[in-house]
């Protein structure tokens, strides 16, 4: 099916089709509309970029028995059969482009519950317990929408025993988080389960400020019903789980650390290797690719150490008495939490006024920066980002190096991962599931922004532009330490003496993203792979366009359809190259 699609993004019909309906266009839209519907009705999404407004509230969390999760898989696989029917070539242009993203979106999900990925609910970097969280920041705009949420949280019992009640199926068939990256995990459940007061949970956030529409008195009756929720339902629920975390998960937890050696996990790692990158590459290609990277990068590294004059202890030891240097020196770190927030919000109002000279198309929606919540800020990365907010996370202070904070400013707000996805949120009329993040694109685009700073002065410092190639390293050792450590036996020390030796990244961060890589296969991937399909794509419109190219407009182009597969972006962009030379060619 993948050469199939490939085959058809590359034919001329792709590329220039009419825009008049195709006959099976409505027939192929029935099924994706239905589709949708279908999967809005499986479970409340609670990512704070989502458009929540336009929903029923929800008064249930998902049900994720083996039950329910056989219903799912019955019906995709229907909706596969469905797609099977539709001739790709017949659709009009639009759909052409429709059908490319949709069908491996439905491929993946359906391959995920036939792999049993729901018995390993949570990694190193998230769970579905910390989830609960993003359910606190959705706005509540009535009465209607504070009884829904109660009812949720009366619902966190049921939907928690149905987590535990599956990692006991995984734990019995070996499929687990390696238990050598679970030391301290249970602490984001243990700061939940040991509170008195619902008020000192992130949960009660939604019941802070409520709508002024609501009467004062009907307030004080919700508030009550939250109250009573997050004690009597939440709290309990939270404490539970702490005990079967520690006194079952971790001690039968498996004790190796390749996605190879779970059940079937060749094949369930390719798997996961399509699914984040969009590509068909096995881990032989990508670890090659990663070994060649870093190298290129370690070169770029040296030069700026040489520019700086920096000797070390002995040139054989140089490199590394400079990541020592900046890993020690005070200059280098924020002094408080607020100190590392004005400086990000500094950075972002830079960019702001260099971004419109690279893209042409910008966004209408804005961001807000917010500190990484306490009670998962210990094992989260650095920063991460979405149209509407830039989470900085200001945990240990000595770990939190300004002179990456660039780069990591870029990649996480604007021109990254919060303009890209703004983007996609006001594309206008395109179907819902063409909304949905799709790791290669979107990462390697935030990477692809690091860069972008180079070309937008945001780098002012030797310092920084090392900070920025420590980003690149960092994203380059990925590429080595995922491939390594599940499918060619790498150990945890082996992965962490590896990022640790190549960055510039604090012992905290070394420690946190190589646990991140073990117990989350091959996402990982998506960053660097991502971006070097774009930095590729620009380089092949600057040597066909020559003075003809527009920075402006490739940008734009690139941003134009939101998440995309790379084989349907490289189609999209070397269409636009052919077409802007023919318009440059003709009388």
């Amino acid at each position: 099916m993948k050469k199939l699609l490939l085959a058809l993004l590359l034919t001329p019909a792709f590329a220039h089709a009419q825009t008049a309906q195709a006959p099976q266009d409505a027939r192929f839209a029935s099924i994706y509309s239905a589709e949708w519907n279908w999967r809005m009705q499986q479970g409340a999404s609670w990512d704070e970029d989502s458009d929540n407004s336009a929903r029923k509230p929800a008064y249930t969390l998902e049900d994720v028995s083996p039950a329910a999760q056989a219903k799912r898989l019955a019906y995709l696989e229907g909706v596969l059969k469905q797609l099977d029917g539709i001739d790709p070539k017949a659709l009009s242009a639009k759909e052409q482009v429709n059908y490319a993203v949709y069908r491996p979106q439905i491929e993946h999900m359906a391959a995920s519950i036939r792999f049993r990925d729901y018995e390993m609910p949570f990694n190193a970097d998230s769970s579905f317990w910390a989830n609960l969280g993003f359910m606190a920041q959705v706005e509540l705009r009535d009465a209607e929408g504070y009884r829904a949420y109660a009812a949720r949280l009366r619902d966190v019992p049921r939907h928690f025993d149905q987590q535990v009640a599956n990692m006991r199926a995984g734990l019995a068939r070996g499929f687990s988080v390696p238990q050598a990256v679970l030391a301290g995990r249970d602490e984001s459940i243990a700061m939940v389960a040991q509170l008195k007061r619902a008020e000192d949970t992130a949960l009660w956030g939604p019941y802070k400020k409520m709508p002024a529409t609501i009467p004062a008195a009907e307030q004080e009756i919700l508030r009550a019903e939250g109250r009573a929720a997050i004690q009597q339902a939440v709290i309990p629920a939270f404490a539970r789980l702490l005990t079967f975390i520690r006194e079952e998960y971790t001690p039968k937890a498996r004790t190796t650390l390749a996605a190879q050696a779970m059940p079937d996990g060749e094949a369930w790692y390719r798997e996961q290797i399509r699914a984040y990158t969009t590509l068909d590459m096995s881990p032989d290609e990508i670890h090659a690719i990663g070994l060649k990277e870093v190298a290129s990068i370690r070169a770029e590294m040296e030069s700026i150490i040489d520019t700086l004059g920096f000797k070390g202890h002995s040139p054989q030891t140089r490199f590394a008495d400079f990541l020592t240097f900046l890993r020690t020196d005070p200059q280098f770190y924020a002094k408080t939490p607020q100190d590392l927030l004005d400086r990000a919000a500094w950075i972002s109002k830079r960019v702001d006024g260099e971004i419109g000279k690279l893209i042409g198309t910008l966004s209408r929606g804005r961001f807000a920066i917010v500190e990484v919540p306490p009670d998962i800020a210990p094992f989260w990365t650095a920063g991460r980002g979405g149209a509407n907010t830039y989470w900085l996370n200001t945990y240990n202070l000595p770990s939190r190096p300004l002179y990456n904070l660039p780069a990591l400013t870029l990649h996480e707000s604007s021109p990254g991962h919060s303009l890209q996805q703004s983007l996609v949120n006001e594309q206008g009329e395109v179907p819902e599931f063409r909304k949905q993040y799709i790791s290669a694109y979107g990462e390697g685009w935030g990477l692809y922004s690091e860069w972008l700073g180079k070309e937008m002065g945001i780098y002012e410092t030797p310092y920084e532009d090392f900070g920025r190639l420590t980003y690149a390293m960092w994203r380059a050792c990925r590429l080595v330490i995922d491939t390594g450590v599940h499918a060619k036996g790498w150990t945890r020390d082996q992965a962490l003496a590896y990022l640790r030796d190549n960055t510039a990244l604090s012992e905290h961060e070394v420690t946190t993203e190589v646990d991140r890589y073990i117990s989350w296969p091959a996402q990982a991937l998506s960053y660097k792979l991502g971006e070097l399909a774009i930095m590729r794509l620009r380089g092949e419109a600057e040597a066909a366009l020559g003075s003809r190219f527009d920075v402006r407009a490739f940008h734009d182009v690139v941003l134009s359809q939101g998440s995309v597969p790379l084989p349907l972006l490289e189609t999209q962009v070397r269409d636009w190259i052919s077409r802007t030379k023919a318009g440059a060619a003709a009388p």
